[in-house]
């Protein structure tokens, strides 16, 4: 995957690389489909552990700070493992069909409770932009809610949709560095990224403490 890519996954091309038989592999994963869920896994859990770390060891009275070094261990994550990256995030591998209830349930639960604890962070200061929202519940998928709403009972539907925008403010700057679409646009990704953070506080009016 390293080499060429989630594309290139297949169980043939990992046992030759390894030196077995196509034969010997299946002993270990029936199907690609099993390696490729067993990836995914692994991948997502990755991710998901280095955002909890970067979140858990940031001060809670600084929500500021706590938001900012969640977001750059995403963006840090994402840098280093662009194939895992692509992986999880991207283009679908070819014919893959995932198992019930996603390749990672877990690691994808815990990704989504972690952005959903950036909106309860920003929650006390932005709630002023979201005073006049006709956000239901019905908007937002089942297996959504089903991540998020038991870890914050007390947060308003609208505390989703500040999630989702501030998801969408960082996985989109960073889909563009790691699928290379930055390299023409701009030297300093890195200063692009911090300012887009910045301004994304200060629109929420979280203030810094620091």
């Amino acid at each position: 995957m390293a080499k060429s890519g989630p594309d290139a996954i297949t169980l043939r091309a990992i046992a030759r690389e390894m030196g077995m038989t196509a034969n010997a592999i299946y002993g270990y994963f029936p199907t690609r489909d099993d390696l490729v869920t067993t990836l995914i896994n692994d991948v997502y859990t990755a991710l998901a552990d280095a955002v909890d770390t970067a979140w858990e060891t940031t001060p809670s009275a600084d929500p500021a700070v706590r938001i900012e070094a969640w977001a750059n261990a995403f963006r840090t994550w994402a840098l280093v493992n662009p194939q895992g990256f692509r992986l999880i995030y991207g283009d679908p591998v070819p014919g893959y069909q995932a198992p019930e209830g996603g390749p990672a349930p877990d690691a994808a639960r815990r990704v989504c409770t972690g952005l959903t604890a950036l909106a309860a962070a920003a929650w006390p200061y932005a709630r002023h932009l979201y005073q006049d929202s006709v956000f239901d519940w019905s908007d937002f998928d089942p297996g959504l809610l089903e991540k998020v709403r038991p870890a914050f009972p007390d947060l308003p539907p609208a505390a989703v949709a500040l999630a989702l925008r501030i998801w969408g403010h960082l996985h989109g700057l960073v889909s563009l560095e790691v699928y290379g679409h930055m390299r023409t646009q701009t030297t300093s990704p890195e200063k692009l990224f911090q300012e887009e953070l910045a301004q994304l506080m200060q629109t929420l009016g979280i203030p810094r403490r620091r």
